[in-house]
C-alpha cells in the first residue's frame, strides 16, 4: 500500500504568505516610526507635522549619501597621492575638461544647499550612528569632542565642533609661531621672486596681492627704474592711486603691476584642511587685526586634482583675508572656502555673512572692506584665540614677516634665522610650533 503525503509549503501556503507580508509590514512602520523621531523637537515640541514630517528623513538619507560619496572620493584621490608620492612624481600643472565644466556649474548654490542640508536636526537616536560614521571615513577622533555625540543637533554643529580642554596645547615659546588650525601642509617658505609668488603647484604661481587684494599692506621693495638706483621701501598701502577698472574680470588681479620684489623676511605658509580635521581656525600669535576683506568669488573644491588643474584656485575662490600686524611686522591669514564650505564664520565678526547669493555674475567688484576701530589699534587677539570658523575642508594660507639677521639682510643668498619646523606634506596640528626663531 503506498501513502501519498503532499509538502509542507503546498498545504498551507496562504498562511505563510499573510504571516510573512505583515511581518514586512511591521517592519517597515517600525522603521518610519523611528526616522520621524524628532519631528516634534523641529516643530516646537508640539508633535505637530505641519509638513515637515518627512524632512528630517530626507536630510538623513542625503547626508548618508553624501557621506557615501565623499568617503569613496577621498579613498581614491589618497590613493593616487599615495602612489605617486611612493614613485617620486611631483604634479604639474595641467587645466583639463573637468576644470572647465566646473566653473559652469552653479556651485554656489549648490553649497547653500548642503549647508541647508547639514543645518536640518538629525533625530536623536541617528546622531551617534552618522557621525561615527563620518569619523570612520575621514579619521576624526571622536574623543576629543568636547560634547556626547547625542547633543550635537545637526552635522553642521558636529563639523564646527569645539574640542576637550587641552586636547590642543600651545607651544609657551615666545619665539615660535604656531599652526592656527589642524592640516597638511601644502607648501611653506620665503617669498624671494619678483612679484611675491606663492607655488600652486609645479609650473604655475600666483601672486600675493592677488590672494590678500590690491590694497594689501604687503610690505614690498618697488624698483622705481632700470638705471641702477636703489629701490626704495614701499608699502603697497600707498597704491591708493589704483582704480578698479584694471582689474580682470576673471578673478581680481593688477593686469599691469609695477615690478616688485618681497621685502626679506616674508614668509608664507598653505595649510589643507580635510573633511575630518577639526574645522575652528585660532591665532598664530600676538596681535593686531586692521582690516578684514571679504572676496565674493566661485567655491570650486580644494582637493589635489583641483590644485593642479584650475588656474589661480586660491584667488577665484570666496575667501575672507584679515591683515594686521604682530610684534615682528606684517601678518595676514587668508581662510579660502571651498565647495560645500561656503560659510566662514569669524569670532571677532559675528554679522559677516559669506556665500550669499550675488545680484552680478562676475565677481571683478572690490572686495567688501571692514577697518576695526579703534583704527590703527584693531581687534586684539592673543596666541591662540579662536578667531574664525568654517565647515567641511577648506584651506588656510598665511604671510608674514619674520625676524631677519641683520648681518644677512643685504646678502641674497641666504635671508633669515627664522625656521619652519615643518616641511611640505607634514600634518600638524593646531597650537604646534610652525617655526622659530632665537634672539640675538
Amino acid at each position: 500500500m503506498r501513502f501519498r503525503v503532499s509538502p509542507i509549503w503546498s498545504v498551507f501556503p496562504k498562511r505563510l504568505q499573510h504571516y510573512h507580508l505583515r511581518s514586512h509590514r511591521l517592519y517597515l512602520y517600525s522603521f518610519a516610526r523611528n526616522l520621524q523621531i524628532g519631528r516634534a523637537s523641529i516643530n516646537g515640541g508640539t508633535g505637530r507635522s505641519d509638513g515637515n514630517s518627512f524632512l528630517v528623513p530626507g536630510a538623513t538619507v542625503a547626508t548618508l549619501l553624501m557621506l557615501g560619496i565623499l568617503h569613496a572620493r577621498r579613498l581614491y584621490d589618497d590613493k593616487k597621492v599615495e602612489e605617486a608620492r611612493e614613485q617620486g612624481i611631483e604634479f604639474e600643472f595641467s587645466p583639463d575638461v573637468k576644470a572647465r565644466f566646473l566653473s559652469l556649474l552653479p556651485l554656489r548654490s549648490i553649497s547653500r544647499f548642503w549647508g541647508f542640508i547639514t543645518s536640518v536636526e538629525i533625530p536623536v537616536p541617528l546622531r551617534p550612528l552618522i557621525y561615527k560614521g563620518w569619523a570612520r571615513a575621514f579619521h576624526s577622533n571622536l574623543e576629543e569632542a568636547a560634547l556626547p555625540l547625542d547633543e550635537y543637533a545637526s552635522l553642521q554643529d558636529f563639523f564646527v565642533r569645539t574640542l576637550k580642554a587641552g586636547c590642543r596645547p600651545i607651544d609657551p615659546d615666545p619665539h615660535c609661531l604656531v599652526s592656527p588650525v589642524d592640516g597638511t601642509i601644502l607648501r611653506l617658505g620665503e617669498l624671494k621672486e619678483l612679484g611675491a609668488m606663492i607655488e600652486q603647484v609645479k609650473g604655475f604661481s600666483y601672486s600675493v596681492s592677488s590672494l590678500l587684494g590690491e590694497s594689501t599692506f604687503l610690505p614690498m621693495n618697488v624698483q622705481e627704474d632700470t638705471h641702477g638706483e636703489s629701490n626704495k621701501q614701499k608699502n603697497t598701502k600707498e597704491a591708493s592711486k589704483k582704480s578698479w577698472w584694471r582689474i580682470s574680470l576673471a578673478s581680481p588681479r593688477r593686469r599691469n603691476p609695477e615690478p616688485a620684489c618681497p621685502m626679506k623676511g616674508l614668509f608664507y605658509c598653505v595649510i589643507y584642511l580635510k573633511p575630518g580635521d577639526y574645522h575652528r581656525v585660532h591665532s598664530p600669535v600676538d596681535w593686531h587685526v586692521f582690516i578684514r576683506r571679504h572676496f565674493s568669488g566661485h567655491l570650486f573644491p580644494l582637493n589635489e586634482r583641483a590644485t593642479r588643474t584650475i588656474r589661480n584656485l586660491y584667488v577665484e575662490n570666496e575667501r575672507v583675508v584679515l591683515e594686521g600686524q604682530w610684534a615682528q611686522g606684517f601678518m595676514a591669514i587668508a581662510a579660502i572656502g571651498a565647495t560645500n564650505t561656503g560659510s566662514i564664520e569669524l569670532v571677532i565678526e559675528p554679522d559677516l555673512r559669506t556665500n550669499r547669493p550675488r545680484k552680478k555674475f562676475l565677481h571683478s567688484d572690490p572686495p567688501d572692506e571692514r577697518v576695526y576701530e579703534p583704527e590703527g589699534v584693531g581687534v586684539m587677539l592673543k596666541k591662540g584665540e579662536e578667531m574664525a570658523a568654517f565647515n567641511m575642508g577648506s584651506t588656510v594660507v598665511l604671510v608674514f614677516q619674520a625676524p631677519v639677521s641683520k648681518s644677512l639682510q643685504n646678502d641674497d643668498t641666504s635671508s633669515s634665522e627664522f625656521k619652519f619646523c615643518v616641511s611640505r606634506g607634514d600634518k600638524i596640528r593646531m597650537g604646534e610650533a610652525l617655526g622659530r626663531w632665537s634672539e640675538r
